[in-house]
């Protein structure tokens, strides 16, 4: 029986590594990521810079909680917003940040994301202060007490801020020229163009799965 299950487990071995070869052979530098640092994270990650006020991003949020369920254990997924959308105010796009991070630290950021998403684009509204924030989520059942603990905690802002660095990091860099974009390790960047059409959804969970584990 034993042997058997070693059996198996070479077995099951042998296919993930004729896998991740056949991927090492179906990606392309320069056709589907670009190299845009010389060192990669200590550990892996995926990171989304993405911005509430954008379309495109609101219409790959789906993808985007798709693809951080489906990549390999030990690999994280982060979002990261910008301010640099002219809609608001980067005041108010920090503020909406922050209340993601308050939704994410609470176990709930895919939710919290998706009610700002839901305000701006299916309802066509706008926040005008931290209060608009507030009462969107309140009305959508979060917690009052976490909201009001967290959003303006040390945690969340030095977490917003690490935001706000990434971002004008990426940018100097011209590397963060639009959202949403995908940064591997901090060293890859996915060329989203450079995927199959008939088969980009699986492709670009392939290709994470497939960067996250290169140095």
């Amino acid at each position: 029986m034993y042997r058997q299950i070693a059996k198996s487990f070479l077995f099951c071995a042998g296919l993930a590594a004729a896998a991740f070869s056949q991927a090492a052979s179906t990606f392309t530098e320069g056709k589907h990521y670009e190299v845009v640092a010389e060192k990669a994270t200590a550990t892996p990650v995926v990171t989304e810079f993405f911005s509430f006020y954008c379309g495109h991003c609101f219409a790959f949020e789906p993808l985007a909680n798709k693809l951080a369920k489906s990549l390999p254990k030990g690999v994280k997924f982060e979002k990261n917003h910008v301010d640099f959308l002219q809609a608001s105010p980067p005041e108010v796009q920090n503020s909406m940040a922050r209340a993601y991070l308050v939704g994410r630290n609470a176990g709930k950021g895919e939710e919290v994301a998706g009610m700002i998403f839901d305000y701006i684009h299916k309802q066509r509204a706008n926040f005008g202060s931290d209060s608009d924030i507030r009462s969107l989520l309140l009305v959508n059942n979060f917690d009052a007490a976490t909201f009001d603990n967290g959003f303006n905690s040390m945690p969340v802002l030095a977490e917003a801020s690490k935001m706000k660095e990434q971002q004008s990091y990426w940018t100097e860099k011209k590397v963060l020229t639009g959202v949403p974009m995908l940064l591997v390790n901090g060293k890859y960047k996915v060329k989203f163009d450079g995927l199959d059409k008939e088969n980009a959804e699986q492709e670009l969970i392939d290709l994470l799965a497939y960067l996250a584990n290169k140095k």
